[in-house]
This record gives C-alpha cells, structure tokens and sequence, in this order.
C-alpha cells in the first residue's frame, strides 16, 4: 500500500474495523505502561509500586520474587513492554479494510492476543502459587488482553470469511 494512502486510512478512516484496532491498539499501550512501571520497579528505579487496599494484591513482593526474573535473566516488566508493542504493531499494521485485502493481518492478530491470553492465565497462576499474591499491574494488563480479544472477533471473523471465499 501507498505509505500516504496508509497514513490518511490509519488516521482519517471511520471503518468499524479500525475504530476497533484504535481500541487494541490504546488497550495494548496500557499493557505496555503497566509493564513499565513494573519494570521500573524491577530494574530499581522506582522503590515502591502502590497497591489497592485489596488484601490479594502485593506488587512489590510479586514483581521482586524469583518467579519475576527467572525468564531469559531478566526481570519479566520488560518482557511485558515488548509483548504489549508487538500487539500493537499487529493492530496498527494494514490499511482501513485489510480484513479483505490482507487477512493474514488481523488473523496474525488474533493468535497473538490468543497467545497473550493463555501466557497471561498461566503466569498469573505461577504468580499465585509462589507468592500468594498478584501483581494488580499484570492483572490490569491482562483484562486489556482479553478485552482486545473480544473486540478482535469481528475482524478477524471477516478476514477467516475471506481466506474461505466467504466474502459478504
């Protein structure tokens, strides 16, 4: 596509399609954020990370127990930052109808925001099981996940449609 085509439909267009990817795209930069604060906390930084008044929630202890470092030796914030843009990029790659011209797009999407959902569930049970607590700020990240999951369907759906020759 034309770079100055993609530039007007990314930022111009008024399709439902991207109305919902501008919403994936805003959920996946508050995973992001959150991954920072995290990793601020991580890398020293920043001291203290603050919790709700929520017995459950112990962001400190969390995101300082080996449970947070024991990925590829580094502290886990910063592999959130990462996995948060690479979402991003997925929802903001394509033109304003690439569920039709490009369906691989928003397919590619959906598997990694199915992705991020099952890695989400199962830290925040490793999460649990070795600290008995949870970090409010992985938590916060992963409802955006699956909120941007539910607001993926419909694209994706159509860009399935497509690849079967089920264009409507």
């Amino acid at each position: 596509m034309d770079p100055q085509q993609l530039s007007r439909e990314l930022r111009e267009g008024t399709s439902p399609d991207l109305q919902r990817r501008r919403q994936i795209i805003g959920l996946s930069m508050l995973g992001a954020t959150m991954g920072q604060l995290v990793s601020l906390y991580q890398t020293g930084i920043i001291k203290h990370l603050p919790d709700p008044p929520v017995s459950i929630f112990d962001a400190d202890k969390v995101d300082s127990s080996e449970y947070a470092y024991k990925r590829l030796d580094t502290p886990d914030g910063l592999m959130m930052v990462t996995t948060y843009a690479l979402t991003a990029w997925l929802a903001g790659a394509g033109g304003e109808d690439r569920a039709k011209t490009q369906p691989l797009l928003p397919i590619a999407m959906g598997a990694k925001l199915l992705l991020d959902i099952a890695t989400n569930v199962k830290l925040a049970s490793e999460e649990w099981q070795e600290n008995k607590a949870l970090c409010e700020y992985c938590q916060l990240a992963s409802l955006a996940s699956l909120a941007s999951f539910a607001i993926a369907l419909p694209e994706i759906t159509t860009a399935v449609q497509t690849l079967m020759g089920d264009s409507k």
